[in-house]
């Protein structure tokens, strides 16, 4: 059984910093990339920011560019996403996901196998 293990998040005013972490536990896997979605009420579900578990290389929405850093520790089996700059548009509740091949490109929920339980990130104007 594999489980990826959220933390952090919570509440911040705008333009303020808040980070995310993702560990995976249970069994080990090989995954060809691990991202973050984020769903804000009465939205769909919309890709944040990914990582390319091998060579680190990384995607960003164009919304969370130069805010939104990701990073990933294959050590730790983590990985991390550093969101500065925040604003109210960014509430929503984030999840990470992990890929265990490339499917249909980063962006596309039907490509991830596992998901983490979510965390809510709110930010107050």
């Amino acid at each position: 059984q594999v489980q990826l293990v959220q933390s952090g998040g919570g509440l911040v005013q705008a333009g303020g910093s808040l980070r995310l972490s993702c560990a995976t536990s249970g069994r080990t896997f090989s995954r060809v990339y691990m991202s973050w979605f984020r769903q804000a009420p009465g939205k769909e579900r919309e890709a944040v920011a990914g990582i390319t578990w091998s060579v680190g290389s990384t995607f960003y929405a164009d919304s969370v560019k130069g805010r939104f850093t990701i990073s990933r520790d294959i050590a730790k089996n983590t990985v991390d996403l550093q969101m500065n700059s925040l604003k109210p548009e960014d509430t929503a509740v984030y999840y990470c996901a992990a890929a265990i091949a490339f499917r249909m490109g980063w962006r596309n929920e039907r490509s991830y196998d596992y998901w983490g339980q979510g965390t809510q990130v709110t930010v107050s104007s």
